[in-house]
């Protein structure tokens, strides 16, 4: 069995690492619709649709044209979204999302961040690293 550590995760926009990544999150969900009878004696269910949704939160670099530029709110991109790192044979997590929110804070005592949030927009594929 193998594990990772948090800091060999990265985000890319296409082929575009997003710069200054502090941390991403995905979830995917399934619809169901209740298709309990009378006389049964527990409820059960059937999944109708599947989706899915992530974000990521990354330090403010407006340098970065094509990672974090490229995220603006209705860019539909494709997001890949690696746990262990990029190199040959990791594996990622990839599809087409559409950017649905952008945000920034900053403090007086902190660094300026930015958080993206992403809709899936079709299935989301678990893809290998390519030599």
């Amino acid at each position: 069995m193998s594990n990772h550590i948090g800091n060999e995760g990265k985000v890319k926009i296409g082929s575009n690492a997003v710069a200054e990544i502090r941390g991403w999150e995905i979830q995917e969900q399934a619809k169901t619709v209740d298709d309990t009878v009378m006389g049964d004696d527990w409820e059960t269910h059937k999944v109708t649709h599947k989706n899915w949704t992530a974000s990521a939160n990354c330090l403010w670099d407006e340098t970065d044209t094509t990672g974090q530029g490229a995220c603006t709110v209705g860019a539909s991109v494709t997001l890949n979204l690696y746990p262990e790192g990029d190199g040959s044979g990791d594996t990622y997590l990839t599809g087409t999302a559409t950017v649905t929110s952008v945000g920034a804070s900053a403090a007086h005592d902190g660094i300026v961040e930015r958080a993206i949030q992403f809709q899936g927009n079709g299935a989301l594929t678990l893809a290998t690293v390519g030599a």
